[in-house]
């Protein structure tokens, strides 16, 4: 098992953690990482743009000028493409972009996210992470102290709302809970900090 140490919210190293190299430790399956986070970005998709064809677009019962001697080219329809205010050649129409992917290639994304962030050296451990009431200049000092990167993504155990609204106001901070994380929020975060309880709860729930 690959050893981490572990710091807290002083930066002050207080020991070592032993990761599971089931989870923290296999060779990252890039592939698998692409394909997840595609289908996470595919399915934030709205799927709502759309346009109007020539045969939506109201008008078009009259010719618009006559056949010859305007100079102009003939035209049959004002609501043809080529004319101001026309239709759109293949219009986008609203759309699901939804899509499935196997349980196993999730699940071998998330190992290899997980095990980039410590081949990278970029997971960062705490023994706790606690503030008495919601402070954003503390956790912005904690951030500062354990060596956090501008994007870091704050993994706890359980929900502690002290965390959470001392975080929500520092751009590129994000806190999540270890059993909702997922593959896009690892990789589009540059520190993975995360609470010791938390490193228990990940072994728990994806082992």
């Amino acid at each position: 098992m690959a050893k981490v140490k572990m710091l807290n919210m002083a930066g002050t190293e207080v020991g070592d953690i032993e990761l599971n190299d089931e989870l923290f430790g296999i060779q990252p399956n890039e592939n698998a990482v692409h394909e997840v986070v595609k289908n996470y970005l595919a399915n934030q998709r709205q799927g709502t743009q759309s346009a109007l064809t020539r045969g939506e677009v109201r008008g078009g019962g009259k010719k618009p000028f006559r056949q010859k001697g305007t100079g102009r080219h003939r035209q049959g329809s004002s609501t043809d493409p080529s004319q101001v205010g026309g239709g759109i050649v293949f219009a986008p129409k609203p759309r699901d972009y939804r899509y499935a992917v196997p349980k196993k290639v999730k699940r071998l994304a998330l190992k290899s996210a997980l095990s980039a962030k410590v081949l990278d050296k970029e997971i960062i451990v705490l023994d706790d992470l606690k503030f008495d009431e919601p402070k954003t200049k503390e956790m912005v000092q904690t951030l500062k102290n354990v060596g956090a990167a501008k994007k870091a993504l704050i993994v706890t155990a359980a929900k502690d709302e002290n965390v959470v609204r001392s975080a929500a106001n520092i751009p590129g901070v994000k806190t999540v809970l270890a059993e909702t994380m997922n593959v896009y929020e690892i990789v589009n975060h540059t520190s993975f900090i995360v609470t010791k309880e938390a490193v228990q709860k990940i072994e728990e729930v994806y082992l």
